[in-house]
């Protein structure tokens, strides 16, 4: 309520005070008094009221350097100041506005015309105040829709990044999958038909114990005791070989499962594998720098329920940014160096019993981060890598996911020199 406001008065004649004091008290505000600057000053130490009456002409600081004192100090400068004084020449009116008064009352004034300039400048207050609170308010909803607007884009991006991938790399599976298919069944009549031809050919050997001189040159010539016994060892070999690439299509087609609208058990471990699997190109050796030697200590860990997609793709983006480390700080070097430093990945999963989640670190030995960057390392659009070599979003995704999608939390540690490791946690249930 207006009237239940608080005003100070600044006045070095008591009689001003005096009656200034009654008018306003009896109009219901709660008024407090100083006889000088100084004293107004240091009573605005402990005392924050919502007007303030300030004389002109006083001994010692005048009220033009009072006003000046109160505007200048940030948590006074929003009160509203009417000066009081017998003195109305425009050039002192002027003089104060310019120092931030927000009023003049000239002396002698009347009671009405006092209770009026007070009661407006009072209205003009809190109208100021509501305005800001409101402009607060709406520029904490403007940046909560920001907020959201980010999310949705990473979302969107997330989205559109897996779905291209995905697609990109079932197809790669399924194109696999036909001749391996073929191949399968080849090896699988081949193997009848070379055991058949090599009981047979036992069998003759048996039973002709005079074979002519043509046939057992020839059989010297090829080595058939030889061919004979390594054939089979070639057969298992090529069955051996369609086996590795009907993992390697499995784990494409794992990592590139699409997620549903719920969340579905998945194996982590499995996850991590199709990671490393597409990125197995880019840990072998280069002209920079040797082979990255990728260090498994994998937990049992049970299924967990989650979107497996998305978190292949966090797996994907944290162990391609320990890779980025290895090759940009072999490219920093000279073209004719090749980098012999043994360049590592650890990988660890593990249950945590009494949180009832489970933790995957990754680990390497790179050249780390400052605590700047290591600050700002899932900000949205932050990155550290040249342009057009980074975008920004990867580790802000792999963020969100794991922090909004599985309720986990995704956690950086590192230091200068010392490598960077990632540990993400995710609940059971």
């Amino acid at each position: 309520m207006l009237n239940s406001a608080k005003i100070l008065v600044v006045d070095d004649t008591p009689a001003n005070l005096e009656i200034v004091t009654e008018i306003l008290a009896d109009a219901g505000y709660t008024i407090s008094t100083a006889i000088s600057g100084d004293r107004a000053l240091k009573r605005l130490e402990a005392y924050i009221p919502d007007l303030i009456l300030l004389d002109v002409q006083m001994p010692g600081i005048d009220g033009f350097i009072t006003c000046q004192r109160l505007k200048d100090n940030p948590a006074t400068a929003h009160i509203p100041v009417i000066f009081m004084t017998a003195v109305a020449d425009t050039a002192s009116k002027v003089k104060g506005f310019s120092l931030g008064a927000a009023d003049y009352i000239t002396k002698p004034f009347q009671e009405s015309e006092l209770l009026a300039r007070v009661n407006t400048h009072l209205n003009l207050s809190l109208l100021t105040q509501q305005l800001e609170q409101r402009i607060q308010e709406r520029t904490a909803e403007l940046q909560m829709a920001l907020d959201q607007l980010s999310r949705s884009q990473l979302q969107l991006i997330q989205s559109e990044k897996m779905a291209s991938l995905g697609n990109l790399v079932a197809g790669v599976a399924h194109e696999i999958n036909n001749p391996l298919g073929f191949l399968n069944g080849s090896i699988d009549h081949l193997n009848d038909y070379v055991g058949d031809l090599l009981g047979h050919l036992r069998l003759y050997q048996q039973s002709d114990s005079h074979m002519t001189t043509v046939i057992q040159n020839h059989a010297d010539e090829i080595s058939l005791d030889f061919l004979c016994e390594d054939l089979p060892k070639v057969l298992e070999s090529m069955q051996g070989a369609t086996d590795r690439i009907r993992a390697i299509s499995s784990g494409l087609r794992t990592f590139s499962r699409s997620d549903g609208e719920y969340k579905v058990q998945a194996d982590l471990n499995e996850g991590i594998e199709s990671a490393l699997l597409i990125l197995k190109y880019r840990i072998k050796a280069n002209s920079h720098r040797p082979a990255i030697q990728v260090l498994k200590n994998y937990g049992e860990l049970p299924p967990i329920e989650c979107f497996p997609g998305q978190l292949n793709q966090v797996f994907m983006n944290i162990l391609a940014n320990a890779i980025d480390v290895f090759d940009e700080a072999a490219q920093q070097s000279s073209s004719d160096y090749l980098d012999d430093k043994l360049h590592t990945i650890e990988i660890s999963t593990a249950v945590l019993p009494e949180s009832k989640h489970v933790e995957i670190r990754i680990r390497d030995n790179g050249s780390g981060m400052t605590p700047e960057v290591k600050g700002r390392v899932f900000d949205y659009l932050f990155t550290t890598k040249a342009a057009g070599k980074g975008t920004g979003l990867g580790l802000a995704i792999a963020h969100q996911i794991v922090t909004e999608k599985h309720n986990g939390s995704l956690d950086v540690r590192s230091e200068i020199d010392q490598g960077t490791e990632f540990c993400i946690r995710l609940p059971m249930h």
